[in-house]
């Protein structure tokens, strides 16, 4: 029973980091994954976490166990967001496109998330989960759990860096970066209709007569589905670059709680 003891409260700040972490990291969070491969996923990730790091330090269950638990959640609800954050650049970019196209009047639902969602933003996702798998980014979003335990102990001292505010400064320049993204990979394509929309402005001045609102909506849509055609063979250079975005920001997230690096991501 002694042993019993000893072996519990750490498994069970293990599997808390792990489960919280599958609960909002990207693909692996999605509805489409069954509930009991999830919870075996992380019974099976926190044996092999809790086998690795053995029982150096024993962990007493009384009243401060219940923060351990609360701040093991947050490690775990931290690493798996800021994934997400950047992997909602993909909609956030087809919401821009479907603007200027004209298809924001129209949206799909998204079963991996169960939200409303734009189309051209629905295709691109669906585009980078596949990218993703096929890059085996899955595994690296293990990996990137597993090796939180690294820079992140059981004993970290996150609740100091919520306090001193460089965890929300480092969320906020991470929300930043995805608006940028987004809007790069948008740009080809906003840029291409909003001198389509100058086009037709001008046309209007000079011919009157011409029913712009009968024209230009077939025109945009066309144009864009001709650029999106053309642009499309670039989606994986792209979205390399956001892949690696990704696991970038992770690694500086898990520099910052760790102490070992102040990031100030550009």
């Amino acid at each position: 029973m002694t042993y019993f003891f000893q072996v519990i409260p750490i498994f069970l700040l293990i599997f808390c980091r792990i489960t919280s972490f599958f609960v909002v990291v990207p693909i692996l969070s999605s509805r489409n994954v069954p509930m009991m491969f999830k919870i075996g996923l992380s019974v099976f990730i926190s044996l092999i976490i809790f086998a690795t790091m053995g029982l150096d330090k024993p962990i007493p269950m009384d009243g401060e166990y219940i923060l351990l638990i609360i701040r093991e959640m947050l490690v775990g609800v931290l690493l798996g967001f800021l994934a997400y954050i950047f992997f909602t650049v993909v909609q956030t970019a087809g919401s821009f496109m479907d603007m200027q196209i004209g298809f924001s009047m129209a949206s799909v639902i998204d079963p991996l998330t169960g939200a409303s969602t734009p189309m051209l933003g629905n295709l691109k996702y669906m585009v980078a989960v596949l990218l993703f798998l096929s890059f085996d980014g899955h595994h690296f979003l293990i990996r990137a759990i597993i090796d939180s335990y690294r820079w992140i102990p059981l004993d970290n001292q996150l609740f100091s860096r919520i306090y001193d505010g460089q965890i929300s400064n480092f969320l906020f320049q991470s929300l930043s970066k995805m608006f940028y993204l987004s809007f790069q990979l948008a740009a080809p394509i906003i840029a291409a209709l909003f001198l389509t929309d100058l086009g037709l402005g001008l046309l209007t001045r000079v011919a009157p007569q011409f029913n712009i609102f009968v024209i230009g909506a077939p025109l945009k849509m066309i144009l864009g589905f001709f650029l999106l055609v053309i642009l499309f063979p670039e989606l994986i250079s792209q979205f390399q670059h956001l892949f690696a975005t990704i696991f970038d920001y992770m690694e500086k997230l898990l520099q910052l709680i760790s102490g070992t690096q102040q990031p100030s991501p550009k």
